[in-house]
């Protein structure tokens, strides 16, 4: 199982060059949102802590190998007084994985504020998991994620958006308390931002079997949060066509203050015969 704070210790190589360890999973594939995470991180090891990331953009150009370290090439953009702007490469085997730029904003900045409510949901703890009626591959995922609590809000027991065509809620947070750094917290969202995101795409679709893969990520960090307290992920996706799905989530605090915004495109393409929804290790063929 693995465990975000060794996910998320890059070792220095040289200047703007860092290495992410193998980490042990059953994944096949390297997870994305690991992918993301040590991304930012490396654009955050270059920038001064005076500033603070408030969005990234990524693309997945290639598979990763999960069993592989991971390389990240650093590009310093620009470097200006209020905002400083990075581009980070992630490479295994001499080809990129992830290609992400984030942008940083002086944490001292004022202006006019508002935001969106948070939806009426029950609370996490009114939320039962039953891993028995789960597919086999939500089961192992969530193996594969045992540091995090997540619950998935029964469909039945939130108002849905009429004019939304596949809505899902989450209740997600980290099992262990983690180090007391916004940096880190951040980070850490960046990883569980890609937990469940997709899957809100098949709400409608729930027998109809199909490939995952992230395809690209974006997502704004607005307010402070911690990764180790309850964090609604309220999701919807606005479209699914041609083997690909949009999704977009709102990230809302306990208190119900909007903390981030993530949106992804992700395939989506219908499951040949005998194939992997996902690609884990220990799940037998045509398993979803």
């Amino acid at each position: 199982m693995p465990v975000i704070e060794d996910i998320l210790n890059l070792e220095y190589i040289d200047t703007d060059i860092y290495r992410g360890a193998a980490i042990e999973s059953m994944l096949s594939r390297t997870f994305g949102g690991q992918v993301a995470a040590q991304t930012l991180v490396a654009a955050t090891k270059t920038v001064d802590p005076a500033f603070r990331v408030h969005s990234l953009h990524g693309y997945f150009v290639g598979p990763g190998n999960s069993h592989k370290t991971t390389a990240f090439l650093v590009d310093r953009i620009r470097d200006g007084r209020s905002f400083i702007s990075r581009q980070v490469t992630a490479v295994q085997d001499g080809q990129p994985l992830f290609i992400m730029q984030a942008s940083f904003h002086r944490r001292d900045d004022k202006g006019p504020e508002h935001s969106d409510s948070m939806r009426r949901v029950p609370r996490p703890e009114e939320i039962e998991v039953d891993t028995d009626a789960m597919p086999a591959s939500s089961r192992a995922l969530l193996e594969e994620w045992g540091d995090w609590d997540i619950r998935v809000v029964p469909s039945d027991d939130f108002e849905h958006n009429k004019y939304t065509a596949s809505q899902q809620c989450v209740w997600f947070r980290s099992k262990r308390h983690l180090p007391d750094d916004e940096t880190f917290h951040i980070c850490s969202l960046a990883y569980m931002s890609d937990m469940t995101l997709l899957h809100s795409s098949l709400v409608p679709h729930p027998d109809h079997k199909v490939q995952l893969a992230s395809l690209d990520h974006a997502m704004w960090f607005l307010r402070p949060f911690r990764a180790d307290e309850w964090l609604l992920y309220d999701q919807i996706s606005p479209s699914a066509h041609a083997g690909r799905a949009l999704t977009q989530g709102r990230i809302f605090n306990e208190a119900g203050d909007l903390v981030a915004v993530v949106t992804q495109e992700g395939l989506t393409r219908t499951l040949r015969a005998g194939a992997k929804s996902i690609p884990l290790d220990n799940l037998k063929k045509g398993e979803m």
